[in-house]
């Protein structure tokens, strides 16, 4: 047997046997829809017509559902609530941050609390891309400057602070202290920088932190005015670590990582000189209002409070 097709149903129609099913009493829903009580009535009249159903009786008392008006609101309930969740969604949609948000990242994903800063951003932001790129800090400032990447974590000097044309957020202070081979404590540990200049040391590219803050000890204009001898190139915290360990020469390293060091393996620590440095967040400063620039921060701010 075939059923007849019940034609669209209109949302306000849905409402209307909905309030009456509650009220049960046109004239009160009426007041509750702001209809006329006529309207009211013309919309149940059209629903019983779509459905080919009696979805009320009239009592003395007013309106009640019969048996497949009570099987029928549940169903309107739900599709009311369908659609007002959907016009939520839409509106919500309007202040989704959307895009891809590229990021300069550098040293130990631990030390710059990358992965905490990662899910507060994508879990606040689902709609907004991330793409990392692990580089040394002058490489993240850069390419952040050409507008290769959008934010990053960058090395800064206190002595020499990063201004215009960036915006930046810093994050923590920490010092770089000169670590040396075990057996070499005599040599270093009392030491100023003009003795240690006369000492091996690992050298680093332009790009490196390290670079720049061995030019404020050494070399022209420096405190030092002194060129140590250098004997590798090294572009990698980690083999700058492992050639120290291995007694080639002398590098700079992170406080946190020589104590370690220094406890685990033997390893020197110069502790009459050390270098302050900070750790802070960039971008270029006419792009701050940019909606995922803009998120980045807001998820940076929750994470290092």
């Amino acid at each position: 047997m075939n059923r007849p097709k019940t034609p669209p149903i209109d949302p306000q129609t849905l409402r209307a046997f909905a309030a009456v099913a509650r009220e049960g009493n046109v004239s009160r829903a009426a007041q509750r829809l702001h209809l006329s009580q006529p309207a009211v009535s013309l919309q149940l009249k059209a629903l019983a017509e779509a459905t080919g159903l009696q979805l009320f009786t009239r009592t003395p008392q007013g309106m009640a559902l019969t048996p497949d008006g009570a099987a029928l609101l549940p169903l309107a309930d739900k599709a009311l609530q369908a659609l007002a969740e959907f016009g939520q969604a839409a509106a919500g949609l309007h202040d989704t941050v959307r895009g891809t948000l590229r990021i300069g990242t550098i040293l130990d994903p631990e030390f710059t609390r990358l992965g905490a800063f990662l899910k507060q951003l994508v879990e606040s932001n689902p709609q907004v891309d991330t793409v990392l790129r692990q580089g040394m800090s002058g490489e993240v400032l850069a390419q952040v400057d050409r507008g290769d990447l959008d934010v990053g974590f960058f090395l800064d000097l206190p002595d020499a602070p990063l201004g215009a044309p960036f915006h930046l957020r810093h994050l923590t202070r920490f010092h770089y202290r000169v670590l040396a081979p075990a057996g070499w404590g005599p040599q270093v540990r009392d030491k100023d920088w003009k003795a240690l200049a006369a000492l091996p040391w690992l050298d680093t590219p332009p790009d490196s932190a390290h670079h720049r803050l061995q030019r404020r000890v050494f070399g022209p204009g420096s405190l030092t005015g002194l060129e140590p001898r250098r004997v590798a190139l090294v572009d990698q915290e980690a083999s700058m670590l492992d050639l120290v360990k291995s007694g080639v020469g002398l590098s700079l390293v992170r406080d946190a990582i020589a104590m370690r060091e220094a406890q685990a393996r033997g390893l020197a620590i110069a502790e009459q000189v050390g270098l302050a440095c900070d750790l802070v967040f960039i971008c270029r400063a006419e792009r701050l209002g940019e909606a995922p620039i803009a998120a980045a921060w807001a998820a940076l701010d929750a994470v290092w409070g």
